[in-house]
């Protein structure tokens, strides 16, 4: 039998500070890559997620919420009272021994705890220092707060999602937490442990979570520079004609969109309306965008009288971009996802069973990494004190009397 193939990031201990959202999915994945992840967190002040639902029926606490269970598998958790002074001493300690340091506060909670990248580099030259504040560590609104919902509101996403007449109701999820930051964030900090690594040299990474995501907004920011304006869309194109989500005979939604003139023809074909493509109206792409409200009431007709499954088949046998508009339970039980081992069921001591969703990628052709459970909070305090730490029992006992360990 072939020696098992470490994964790509065994070795590498990463420190991690972060919090809620986007800073938690960067070290969910670094996790998964391999990294030992030990997170710092504090019954004093916990993380806002462990207190965020949903939670299942008969679980209460701490300990039981599927929302951080969903973005802190494979970590440990220390407890560690940062407001104690004695915790900067252990902090640095561990930084010291780690190779990376994350962390997505506000401007000023860092410099507070005297645990900045100038603090961290005195013990650990090293080191790899991820900061993530919300609009970077300068200029006029360094100092401003917000989360996922408020970074996509000053993006410019929530204005380009709202529905034409509507108020502006933006995604539905919190989009930069999700996608931008974690995912830009992810390939700056691989290319500085990549420098460390080649180089010995620490790195200093900051990621500005509004930039990450005004990164992503796209023709928007091109429309307008060069003299024009981006107007609410809702689900509309400014190339695509007809692109929307349309209701099915049994309530059902799909959501579809033709991008090209055999793509057009296609759906006509499908939905058996030939009219469609002799009607100088939709004749070009251009034209269809022309007349957008004309092909979206012609689809609610043509598309009221048939049942989703049947014409998702069709379309998509017929080779236009379609599909149907999932919840997450359709996801949860999709057979597509779970045939590709997307979906791991994972045993909490707390929760139970929840599937956690692997990395969306794979590396090579053997199967997706185990992924073990979230931690517990403090769940392995001891462990990491007593060992990487090499503090004694007494020791270790002495300070969760004196509350730096809580």
């Amino acid at each position: 039998m072939e020696p098992e193939t470490p994964a790509p990031l065994a070795g590498l201990r990463v420190l991690d500070f972060a919090w809620i959202g986007a800073g938690a999915l960067v070290t969910k994945a670094l996790a998964e890559l391999g990294a030992e992840v030990i997170r710092i967190e504090s019954r004093v002040r916990p993380d806002n997620l462990r207190q965020s639902p949903p939670f299942r029926p008969g679980t209460t606490g701490l300990d039981a919420s599927g929302y951080f269970a969903s973005r802190n598998p494979g970590k440990k958790s220390v407890a560690l009272n940062m407001k104690h002074p004695r915790a900067r001493e252990i902090a640095l300690a561990l930084a010291a021994r780690s190779d990376v340091f994350t962390s997505n506060f506000r401007t000023g909670v860092l410099e507070r705890w005297r645990m900045t990248y100038a603090d961290v580099r005195t013990v650990n030259p090293r080191v790899v220092f991820l900061a993530m504040p919300m609009q970077g560590s300068d200029g006029p609104h360094r100092d401003y707060v917000g989360f996922g919902s408020t970074i996509a509101a000053l993006a410019g996403l929530v204005h380009t999602t709202a529905v034409p007449g509507r108020p502006p109701v933006g995604t539905g999820t919190h989009y930069p937490d999700h996608v931008p930051n974690p995912g830009h964030a992810l390939v700056a900090l691989l290319a500085a442990i990549y420098h460390q690594q080649r180089t010995g040299e620490g790195q200093y990474v900051e990621l500005s979570q509004l930039e990450s995501t005004v990164n992503v907004v796209g023709h928007g920011v091109v429309h307008s520079s060069l003299g024009g304006d981006v107007e609410p869309a809702g689900n509309r194109s400014p190339g695509t004609a007809p692109r929307g989500a349309y209701r099915c005979a049994d309530g059902e939604w799909i959501a579809l969109a033709c991008h090209t003139d055999e793509h057009w023809q296609a759906l006509a074909s499908v939905l058996d309306r030939p009219g469609w493509l002799t009607d100088d109206r939709f004749s070009t792409v251009l034209e269809r965008i022309g007349h957008a409200d004309e092909l979206d009431e012609l689809l609610r007709v043509a598309l009221e009288s048939r049942r989703r499954p049947a014409v998702v088949d069709a379309l998509t046998a017929a080779g236009v971009p379609a599909g149907p508009v999932n919840s997450a339970k359709d996801m949860l039980a999709d057979p597509h996802l779970t045939a590709r081992g997307f979906w791991q069921p994972v045993n909490h001591a707390v929760i139970g069973e929840i599937p956690m969703s692997h990395l969306p990628f794979r590396l090579g052709d053997g199967p997706r990494p185990e992924m073990t459970p979230p931690p517990l909070l403090g769940e392995h305090t001891r462990e990491v004190a007593t060992g990487l730490l090499e503090l004694t029992d007494e020791q270790y006992d002495d300070l969760v009397r004196d509350g730096v360990f809580r």
